[in-house]
């Protein structure tokens, strides 16, 4: 008889496990002691970050505190306050609730707690390594908790060894920290970074929180929007369309002060825009649904972010005709017909719950084909373009190019040098355009296909890496100067790139608060960028890139190439593109963009003969 196989593990490792699904990095850390802070009543966080939370995270809160067997019990796995039976899960008014973070937090991590009830003359201190219990005994502290997370991961050196940059990570923390710091405005809050404050966000409204966390420039960009029913309550604000951005930040939900991740939802709100905003733009939004958590389960995944709805297209007609109406009313939207796409009439000052807007078909988002912006005129055009364009790469087999894609080098090629004497200054015949977004240009050999937007971006980023190492750029003064306000997190990061961004020939100064003044731009980009757009979209795009391998000055170069660059619908004139080409040509590498894509494509007229002939 053999052995046998299965046996219960121990519960060090089973903690470990279950730590992977609930603490991803620094960051679930942050939300999950935050969130327990909030359930404890507390009116005052202080959250201490140290080396993006590797080193140290610090929750601090005067909360109600526990007991000395409450502190003990937290720490095991499947230990709550918030639940006692199974129904319980259908009543949720609580962010935590499944029992789990502090019992995995203590098995990947040295933790310290110092906890006290306000009717209590001491409190409890208990250090914990590894889920094993080092210290509990009795200790001065004042009314409320305080969790010292030290060296998270140690004792799992490959989940430590997979978390990104600190900067990475100290984006996510911020991210987890303003969510929650948006969903309880009544909240001080309080983040400190490398021992220095980094946000200060004092208690008040939800619109002061707004503009707290996100600029000044908000004040006058906000649309508050309110909507009550028996079935869901919808509040908070949207954007004007000039407050959308062409990256999706600035968007909140949250369910029951919850926050949650959900494209349907988000649909239903760009729906509501109809024609306001481009498609290629995202509208801002800090949007609160009140609802019966009997109607919604939160049970989904442990960090909680997704949600089942109990009639999701229900919700879905009621948030677009919320934003709609409050669009109305702030005169944003010329004419508004809620009936033409819902039987239901917003109009009036309350939804009728009882009228249900699933009756047509209409209304559902199901049905997105009859939400979708039609498609310009000129598609069915682009799209033979586009298939033209397969084709003809199919005439040319000889430019085969092997790219570094975090450097933009070339490793390998088959065109030599000899190629690029054939170069179309020496031709000539002027360039066309086609379809604003490609230039054929005539060589003697053929002709080349140069995508306008990669080629501007190779140019723009050798620019740019040679100012960065060698001398400042000429600046192009602005004929009023403008004041650009960030949010705290994207000011902290804009006065670190300062120096380069002046050597790039930005004249721009921190005016304190979170607003830099800016004066001019670089000579290269003036008139065709607006400056304080620019600017917040290398800021954006920068940030997306922070955990490239490449060094900081490759790393901005690139990032304000792509800003910049002209973009695909931009006409030229002959003498634009002709320069746009001979300023690739005088490129150290002409072939691709920084991003490795190619930046024109040699077609052969040699090639063509033989497909007319059949060959």
């Amino acid at each position: 008889m053999t052995d046998n196989l299965v046996q219960l593990l121990p519960d060090a490792i089973a903690n470990q496990i279950a730590a992977g699904e609930v603490i991803q990095r620094p960051a679930s850390v942050v939300k999950e002691l935050v969130e327990n802070a909030v359930d404890a009543g507390a009116d005052e966080i202080n959250l201490i970050v140290k080396d993006a939370g590797k080193t140290l995270i610090q929750v601090t809160d005067n909360g109600c505190g526990m007991s000395e067997t409450d502190a003990r019990m937290s720490l095991e796995r499947h230990a709550t306050s918030k639940l006692r039976t199974a129904e319980d899960l259908f009543t949720l008014h609580t962010m935590g609730f499944r029992g789990e973070a502090l019992a995995s937090i203590v098995a990947i991590a040295q933790v310290e707690m110092k906890t006290r009830r306000a009717t209590d003359e001491l409190g409890t201190r208990l250090v914990i390594e590894g889920s094993e219990v080092i210290t509990q005994e009795p200790a001065a502290a004042p009314p409320g908790t305080s969790l010292s997370v030290r060296n998270l991961f140690y004792n799992v050196p490959a989940r430590r060894n997979f978390l990104k940059s600190d900067s990475v990570e100290l984006r996510h923390i911020r991210e987890e920290y303003i969510r929650i710091a948006l969903a309880h405005p009544s909240i001080r809050f309080d983040l400190h970074v490398n021992d220095r404050l980094d946000l200060s966000l004092t208690a008040g409204n939800l619109r002061q929180r707004i503009i707290a966390v996100f600029g000044k420039k908000y004040r006058d960009l906000l649309v508050p929007i309110e909507e009550a029913t028996d079935v869901l309550s919808i509040g908070g604000y949207v954007g004007k369309p000039e407050a959308a951005r062409k990256s999706k930040v600035g968007q909140f939900f949250f369910i029951n002060d919850r926050y949650i991740r959900s494209s349907y939802l988000h649909h239903a709100v760009t729906m509501a825009y109809d024609e306001l905003l481009s498609k290629d733009s995202y509208p801002f939004y800090v949007i609160f649904l009140e609802i019966d958590p009997a109607r919604i389960d939160v049970n989904v995944h442990p960090t909680k972010q997704e949600i089942k709805f109990e009639d999701e297209r229900l919700i879905y007609n009621y948030l677009k005709a919320t934003i709609r109406h409050g669009l109305g009313r702030a005169s944003i939207m010329p004419t508004i017909d809620f009936e033409a796409d819902n039987p239901f009439s917003p109009s009036r000052t309350s939804l009728q719950p009882n009228v249900s807007p699933l009756d047509s078909d209409e209304a559902l988002p199901s049905k997105m084909n009859r939400e979708t912006p039609h498609t310009p005129s000129g598609g069915s055009e682009a799209g033979r373009h586009a298939s033209n364009l397969r084709n003809w790469e199919k005439l040319y087999d000889n430019l085969s190019v092997e790219v570094d894609t975090d450097t933009g080098e070339v490793l390998q090629s088959r065109m030599g040098r000899e190629d690029e004497n054939d170069s179309p200054p020496a031709q000539g015949r002027a360039p066309y355009q086609l379809h604003q977004r490609y230039i054929v240009s005539a060589i003697k050999s053929g002709w080349l296909l140069v995508d306008q937007q990669a080629a501007h971006e190779r140019i723009l980023y050798e620019n740019f890496l040679t100012t960065l190492r060698e001398k400042p750029a000429a600046s192009q003064a602005s004929l009023f100067p403008q004041t650009l306000d960030l949010a705290h997190a994207d000011a902290d990061l804009m006065s670190s790139l300062l120096p380069e961004l002046n050597q790039l020939g930005f004249d721009l100064e921190a005016f304190g608060g979170g607003s830099f003044i800016v004066r001019g731009i670089p000579a290269e980009l003036a008139g065709r960028n607006n400056e304080l757009e620019l600017l917040e979209k290398l800021l954006q795009q920068y940030k997306n890139n922070l955990d490239l391998s490449s060094d900081g000055h490759e790393r901005l170069a690139r990032t304000l190439a792509r800003t910049a660059a002209i973009k695909r619908g931009t006409a030229l004139d002959d003498t634009e593109m002709r320069s746009l080409i001979d300023r690739l040509f005088a490129c150290g590498q002409p072939r691709v963009a920084p991003n490795g894509k190619r930046c024109y494509v040699k077609y052969e007229l040699e090639e063509v003969e033989r497909l007319f002939q059949g060959q």
